[in-house]
């Protein structure tokens, strides 16, 4: 069972994660490319907590015996599983992998005031940092975005899990239709009063197979332009340095101390676990990286898992240039940067020395000493440029 104590130190590594993925949502979003899905019958949830449990073992004999560093419970929408489904969940890990007392462990929550009475129940199953889809803070864009809850839940729900657990943080959508700055500065300054320590606040993009999508094409939803795109990325920034919670990640913002380990995991490419429908992975195993997926379609995949004892359609061990790839795609949305050393060891060259140079005398990039490479926050608005010119 895992224990509760202090949240443990980030030590700088990469560190080893575990993503358990609950697939279904009450409704689907329309912005939403994630792999959710809405069911109107109720889910046979100790059901799927065996699938998880059994997939569980398969990751196992993967990773070897393995030290946890962080777990997250994401989705679709975790906070309509059971108490009592998380705290098994949560005990299946700690049965298999070293679970150290104080390591993070999230869950993805909606703010509805149904999901935010469980709040206690997760606290006493181990979970103790809550990631709130809060999304936007008037009622009008609420309803825009397709959420279930209004601002006067929203509002609730952030005092309920600033009371109950150690750590909290809450998701903003912005870059909105007809969104001006002003507007956009008014309600980050309200988020960043509400006394959270971490803020996740992403550009709404149009993504093929969503509902804006169709919309979108169709010339009914029109999003803000580059420019327009670009000072609300700025005002972003400016405001969460001025509150003391620059971005440690693009879309990332904290107080020193309070940056998702879990997600640091992802970015510094470390090895991470991925268990239900749909979860990626990667593995490092006899020196080489292994890529995981898994079946995306919830009972598909439950049905595969009590056949085969997992849900894989993917596992494919990755070239070390393919590594070095994705070390960069991933580092170089840290504030931290890439380590240089690790990135030319899996590469086996240096950054070419042209590109660099021109990235460097534009201001996209920066060295940090001889170790390290980062965007600038000029780097950061062209940020897949960047990667796709350093890569080459």
């Amino acid at each position: 069972m895992l224990t509760d104590a202090p949240l443990l130190p980030d030590t700088g590594e990469p560190g080893f994660g575990l993503y358990v993925h609950w697939p279904f949502c009450a409704a689907k979003c329309p912005y939403c490319d994630f792999n959710s899905h809405v069911r109107h019958t109720p889910v046979d949830q100790q059901r799927f907590t065996q699938g998880f449990l059994k997939e569980m073992d398969t990751m196992r004999s993967l990773t070897g015996p393995r030290t946890v560093t962080s777990i997250f419970l994401g989705g679709g929408t975790p906070s309509l599983m059971d108490p009592a489904t998380v705290e098994a969940i949560l005990d299946g890990i700690a049965a298999r992998w070293h679970t150290p007392a104080g390591i993070e462990v999230t869950m993805e929550a909606n703010p509805s005031s149904v999901e935010a009475e469980r709040f206690r129940g997760y606290r006493s199953a181990g979970v103790n940092r809550v990631s709130l889809g809060v999304q936007a803070l008037n009622d009008r864009d609420l309803k825009f975005l397709g959420r279930l809850h209004d601002v006067a839940d929203a509002l609730k729900a952030i005092r309920l899990a600033r009371e109950i657990f150690p750590r909290m943080s809450f998701d903003l959508i912005y870059a909105r239709p007809n969104q001006t700055v002003e507007e956009w500065e008014r309600e980050l300054n309200e988020a960043v009063s509400y006394a959270v320590d971490h803020l996740s606040l992403y550009q709404l993009t149009i993504e093929e197979g969503t509902a804006f999508y169709g919309l979108h094409k169709a010339g009914k939803l029109i999003v803000p332009d580059g420019d327009q795109s670009a000072a609300l990325y700025e005002a972003t920034q400016s405001i969460t340095e001025g509150f003391g919670m620059p971005a440690y990640e693009v879309s990332n913002h904290a107080k020193p101390g309070a940056e998702s380990r879990h997600n640091l995991t992802y970015w510094r490419y470390g090895d991470y676990a991925g268990i239900g429908p749909g979860a990626h992975g990667r593995i490092s195993r006899d020196r080489t990286k292994i890529a995981t997926a898994t079946e995306r379609m919830p009972e598909r995949w439950l049905e595969q898992v009590e056949a085969n004892g997992h849900g894989m359609v993917e596992h494919e061990i990755l070239e070390r240039e393919e590594q070095a790839d994705e070390l960069l795609l991933m580092g170089l949305r840290l504030r931290e940067g890439v380590d240089l050393a690790r990135w030319q060891q899996l590469s086996g060259r240096f950054p070419n020395p042209a590109r660099e140079q021109f990235l460097l005398e534009h201001g996209f990039i920066e060295r940090l000493g001889n170790s390290r490479l980062r965007c600038t926050p000029a780097g950061m608005l062209i940020l897949d440029a960047v990667v796709a010119d350093l890569a080459c």
